[in-house]
């Protein structure tokens, strides 16, 4: 009797070893994510925090959840995996940055065809790495192999977090008003929206050995900088700015009658945009579906402003007044 005919799980497809092999490996990971509140349950089949050690009073928790999207596939090709568990990890945590919420906990789901024990390693490293940086315990997650459903070698990957805040230090955008200033918070590249349009433009280039070095740069984590800006500056909104550009994001959490005008020559553009526009992408285009360089927003009192950009540039991220509130609605550039 061959493998084919063997009525075995391996024979189906699905290697327990190689799942066993990807848990031994990620225990280091794993562990180094702690964070006060985590409860060690023995490797039980669910992740254990506690809240009431935190010091909150009146908590409130916020959930988050997203992927990679395609550039997953362009991280696949230039074996920059462990950059893409990082941006799994800050797609969530941005998110949930926005109402002022500090990350607890994060939960991974990776799903394959066939699965390669270095694969995954990689790409969770880089999502504890990513867990690292913004304080949330990666609490759990699962690896899930589907031969004969997907491609021998399809990988995809969605990451889930949980953040907690005081009720009264929710961040809504309500207090928002003509006259605020919009503080640019700077992007460390294009994140990880926009790259069905990337890839696209990648291939008419030639491959990635034609494309900019800070293609594929991991989507920047911003909650010691949010951590930083709000112990100083009285923050009246944040926005995540992903696909659909400032003009699909900064709108979301700003009050009805508020309008934005932002100039776009207050902040220099990472080198992958330009390149994007020597391609051939057009300015409205990558306006309308890139972060153009800023992948934070703030919205803060006139009186506030500076103390705002000395906050953000004292944690080590460079940050520009880009542009003001005013009457109205939408985004309105000055060029």
């Amino acid at each position: 009797m061959t493998m084919d005919d063997e009525l075995t799980y391996a024979a189906a497809g699905v290697s327990l070893d190689a799942a066993d092999a990807v848990v031994e490996r990620l225990k280091g990971a794993v562990r180094s994510t702690v964070r006060p509140g985590v409860i060690d349950a023995h490797g039980g089949f669910a992740g254990l925090l506690a809240l009431g050690g935190l010091g909150y009073k009146d908590p409130v928790l916020v959930a988050g959840t997203d992927g990679v999207g395609t550039k997953l596939e362009l991280h696949r090709e230039a074996g920059s995996l462990h950059a893409a568990g990082i941006d799994c990890v800050a797609m969530c945590v941005n998110d949930i940055l926005c109402v002022g919420a500090e990350p607890i906990l994060f939960l991974d789901y990776v799903s394959v065809g066939v699965l390669d024990p270095d694969v995954v390693a990689t790409l969770v490293e880089g999502i504890a790495d990513g867990c690292r940086q913004s304080g949330a315990a990666l609490l759990g997650g699962e690896t899930a192999e589907h031969p004969g459903v997907m491609a021998p070698d399809s990988l995809d990957v969605a990451g889930f977090a949980l953040g907690i805040v005081e009720r009264d230090r929710l961040i809504d955008g309500t207090r928002v008003a003509a006259g605020d200033r919009v503080i640019g918070i700077a992007a460390s590249g294009l994140h990880s929206n926009g790259f069905s349009l990337v890839r696209r433009v990648v291939e008419r280039a030639g491959g990635l050995a034609h494309a900019p070095a800070d293609l594929l740069a991991p989507t920047a984590i911003y909650a010691e900088d949010i951590r930083n800006l709000r112990a100083l500056v009285d923050v009246k909104a944040l926005a995540h700015i992903t696909g659909g550009g400032i003009e699909g994001n900064a709108p979301r959490v700003i009050p009805d009658g508020c309008g934005m005008v932002i100039d776009p020559t207050a902040w220099p553009r990472p080198a992958v945009v330009q390149w994007l526009a020597d391609q051939g992408v057009e300015e409205a285009e990558l306006r309308r579906v890139f972060n153009i360089g800023i992948g934070m927003i703030a919205v803060v009192d006139p009186s506030e402003e500076l103390a705002a950009i000395g906050a953000l540039k004292t944690a080590g991220r460079d940050a520009w007044v880009i542009g003001a509130i005013e009457t109205g609605e939408g985004v309105r550039y000055t060029a």
